[in-house]
């Protein structure tokens, strides 16, 4: 056994010299491709993880703590009826304005909480897919038809791939369901408007406070104002929040008007002191989630308080690793493309454009297999499009790309492995794959 572990031990240290040893820092594309990595990265970290990600974890920590047991199993449990389970999945992401890592933490705090294989993955699909602002924006870009038809394909989506799953792990949802007859209802601890109040006050929060820019040149409109007030109208949301923990968590008013007031001497001296625009909203951000972890974690009123941290940080404990590594492997292999800017990976993206014209059965399954590989953040898959159709590529890969790409990612997929196992991940990911080349092949021959 002794013997066994350190050849162990010695493969691990021949394969690390030999890929440093031939390491080859000499290509341009290497470089490029490292390049890519660390720019990728950096983005990441200062767009996504602060504005959208730990809200997002505190949101999963209130389902997972203040939501109870019975509550998810009445709406998503195998014994729900399907209808409601199904038609509730598939349109939340017209309230979730996510993507397809911001929606992993709600996913993994209902499949905790005992929700149903099907309505559980329909969430998780329909979440980043039906994304109101990138319909809006789908829509206005690539044409109308082209919104129309990501509505309609992202829905049925969500419906047939979660009965799909139900369907083919059958058995064990037969399992749950007979295990889930058994459970009593623990009585809520507070009205069901509360816990609710508390959770879309976070919601709202999230999505005014991830609102992205309208299109070049737009200068007026409604989703104009609202991007360039974004920020006032996030901190007036932001006075429901201190409503809520006060009268609905029950911390006392003085830690929850100190928070309030040191998040917002943070917001006026970011304002005054920091000359990039785009890092002036990450530092309150932080400090009122600091804030707010603190006050939560010391509360001696309310047990729960103290549990609504602690599930956060579990939720963050297991999804911030895997999505590191995931972000670094997709920026390797498949560059980064964000705000105007594109740096190659390993695999060129002249590529990628040349194998998604026209509208093939292997153009059309091409770019539903990089949708599902590539990062998209909220809202950047519409102009990442609108380049690739300027050079050339076909209206029905453009589609497969869209339904394929804001709910499936490699981060995303390494942790949605955690949480329900490689071979329901891979099943998961070849229906994505499966039906948005289907719809991709119909759009394209109709339009």
């Amino acid at each position: 056994m002794e013997t066994k572990k350190e050849f162990k031990i010695l493969g691990w240290i021949v394969v690390v010299f030999l890929a440093v040893f031939f390491l080859p820092i000499e290509s341009e594309s290497f470089n490029t491709a490292i390049a890519a990595t660390l720019d990728l990265a950096k983005w990441y970290a200062r767009e996504h993880v602060i504005l959208c990600l730990l809200p997002a974890f505190l949101i999963a920590g209130v389902i997972a703590i203040f939501v109870s047991q019975g509550s998810v199993l009445k709406y998503f449990g195998t014994n729900a009826k399907k209808w409601l389970a199904y038609t509730i999945a598939s349109v939340s992401g017209t309230i979730l304005a996510v993507c397809s890592c911001t929606i992993l933490p709600l996913f993994t705090s209902i499949h905790k909480r005992g929700a149903g294989l099907g309505p559980a993955i329909a969430f998780l699909y329909s979440g980043p897919a039906i994304n109101i602002l990138a319909i809006i924006l789908t829509a206005k870009i690539l044409g109308f038809e082209m919104g129309i038809a990501r509505v309609i394909g992202a829905i049925f989506f969500s419906i047939i791939i979660g009965l799909a799953m139900s369907f083919i792990y059958r058995k064990e949802e037969k399992t749950k369901k007979e295990q889930q007859m058994n459970i009593q209802a623990i009585p809520e601890k507070r009205p069901l408007w509360q816990t609710a109040f508390h959770f879309f006050t976070l919601v709202v929060i999230l999505v005014f406070a991830n609102w992205g820019k309208p299109g070049e040149g737009v200068t007026s409109g409604g989703w104009f104002w609202i991007w360039s007030n974004k920020w006032l109208i996030t901190a007036f949301f932001g006075l429901f929040l201190v409503f809520s923990l006060i009268k609905i968590l029950k911390i006392k008013w003085q830690w929850v008007f100190g928070a309030a007031i040191v998040t917002a001497i943070s917001a006026f001296a970011s304002s005054m002191f920091i000359e990039n625009a785009k890092l002036v909203p990450l530092i309150p951000m932080v400090v009122a989630i600091v804030s707010i972890s603190f006050i939560a974690l010391k509360d001696k009123n309310e047990p729960d308080n103290k549990e609504w941290i602690l599930s956060s940080w579990g939720f963050t404990k297991q999804i911030i690793p895997l999505l590191a590594i995931g972000v670094v492997i997709a920026g390797f292999l498949l560059g980064s493309t964000h705000d105007g800017t594109t740096i190659a990976g390993v695999i060129p993206n002249e590529w990628i454009a040349n194998l998604v014209g026209g509208n093939s059965l292997f153009s059309n399954f091409f770019a539903s297999i990089v949708g599902a590989f590539m990062y998209f953040a909220t809202l950047t898959e519409v102009p990442i499009l609108q380049g690739l159709i300027a050079a050339g590529m076909g209206k029905g890969p453009a589609l497969a790309l869209l339904l394929a790409g804001p709910s499936l990612s490699l981060p995303n997929m390494l942790v949605i492995r955690g949480v329900i196992g490689t071979q329901k991940t891979v099943v998961y990911v070849v229906l994505v794959v499966i039906m948005a080349t289907i719809s991709g092949i119909i759009y394209g021959g109709l339009f």
